[in-house]
């Protein structure tokens, strides 16, 4: 991850130097790519559900669904003491701001995106309860718009997992172009700086993906219900954040069960039509190394039943064979998988296990990951009786639309168990 952190430093200027080139958005960022007393862990869960962890306290729900619309430039409820701090000419002016680059973005992406997943991916959307999105980063966005039907979204990035902001953070003058400049490079080439948006909310006291996960959801159209701190225990259950650790793990091994939990939060919405969805956004390093230490978050995700798996902008770590075991995860849990060239490299699809549908065109990489140029993708996007779909926007590292790609996999023989 180090190597991925230190490419992630580079991309801006690669990108600077490819936006010079002509005129004129995410995952990450990723260029990559969040109290009650003990109980007992929970069984694992139905294949179409997540487990539910210990009730807490009841929520204050419109508490945090007008701080998320207050980050998003959002007037919050007439109730809300929050209301008087958007009478300040700075949040007016970010409002404004931020009134125009959504339109924008809406105009270019979201619009687009949710005219071509409902025709291309309707079937996909109708029989995906759970989304597992690795590398994510904070981009509820991008996953949200693919697949707004969905009941369940597992996110994991670097990331830390955060909190609501504090009142403190949103009086903080410093807020407005920190959330700014985070917002920059996703909206407008579809995937996050992840080194740059650390250090702009770190200066305002945002403390990780939640902030802007809250932002997204409330952008989106979603009602937030409730944001609380979870974990994932040794056996890769999931747990209330305030549960005493267990020293036991009868499925890993003694260092896993010795391993420190995997950090998360809980984000329970209503969606625009009504129906109840929930995120879970867990900080983990889903490298081989650190798996072997601490198997947790994939055990987490094994535990979830049949996947449909989005991955984006990526840094194309799974080409990498160092990230092993979290390709094998998605391959043998997963019924879909939709994806650009970042995700999974077309050599360690199965013969015959699946059928793909390309969309767009695919070049090469952009030269911070010159390397993982793949000839066997090019040959399929030249492929005369399968000819690639069009994509009516821009994602991934290659932005534009006349330069992106994406592909659907759908499974062709059974899971494994």
């Amino acid at each position: 991850m180090h190597l991925r952190s230190a490419a992630l430093r580079l991309l801006p200027v690669a990108l600077l130097a490819l936006a010079a080139c002509t005129s004129d958005s995410s995952k990450t960022t990723t260029v990559t790519e969040p109290e009650t007393a003990a109980k007992p862990a929970p069984a694992p869960v139905a294949p179409d559900t997540v487990a539910a962890a210990p009730a807490a306290p009841a929520p204050d729900t419109a508490d945090v669904q007008n701080i998320a619309a207050y980050l998003g430039g959002q007037r919050p409820s007439a109730q809300s003491d929050l209301l008087l701090l958007t009478e300040r000419p700075a949040w007016q002016a970010f409002a404004k701001d931020q009134d125009k680059s959504w339109l924008k973005y809406t105009t270019t992406h979201t619009a687009p995106m949710t005219k071509w997943a409902a025709t291309e991916l309707d079937s996909i959307q109708q029989n995906s309860p759970t989304i597992f999105y690795p590398f994510s980063g904070p981009d509820f966005l991008n996953v949200v718009t693919m697949f707004p039907r969905s009941e369940t979204y597992v996110m994991i990035g670097l990331e830390p997992v955060g909190s609501a902001p504090a009142r403190s953070s949103l009086e903080n003058p410093r807020l407005f172009p920190a959330i700014k400049a985070s917002l920059w490079s996703v909206l407008n080439f579809s995937f996050f700086r992840t080194n740059d948006m650390a250090v702009d909310l770190k200066s305002v006291e945002l403390d990780g993906a939640v902030p802007l996960i809250m932002l997204f959801a409330a952008r989106t159209g979603h009602q937030i219900l409730s944001v609380r701190p979870v974990k994932i225990d040794a056996a890769g259950q999931l747990q209330d954040a305030a549960t005493p650790d267990s020293a036991q793990a009868t499925t890993f091994n003694q260092r896993s069960a010795l391993a420190k939990p995997i950090p998360g939060a809980e984000v329970k919405l209503r969606a625009p039509d009504g129906h109840a969805q929930t995120i879970y956004y867990f900080s983990a390093d889903l490298s081989d190394a650190k798996l072997a230490r601490n198997a947790a978050p994939l055990a987490f995700v094994r535990s979830l039943g049949p996947l449909t798996t989005y991955l984006k902008s990526a840094s194309y770590l799974m080409h990498k064979s160092y990230f092993n075991q979290v390709r094998r995860t998605v391959l043998r849990r997963s019924r879909y998988l939709l994806q650009d060239d970042s995700g999974i490299a077309m050599k360690y699809f199965q013969k015959g296990a699946w059928n793909f549908t390309h969309y767009g065109t695919y070049r090469r990489p952009i030269n911070l990951f010159a390397k993982h140029y793949q000839p066997e993708l090019t040959a399929a996007y030249k492929d005369t009786a399968n000819r690639a779909r069009p994509l009516p926007f821009g994602t991934g590292y290659n932005w534009r639309q006349t330069d992106s790609n994406l592909m659907l996999a759908k499974r062709r023989i059974p899971l494994a168990d």
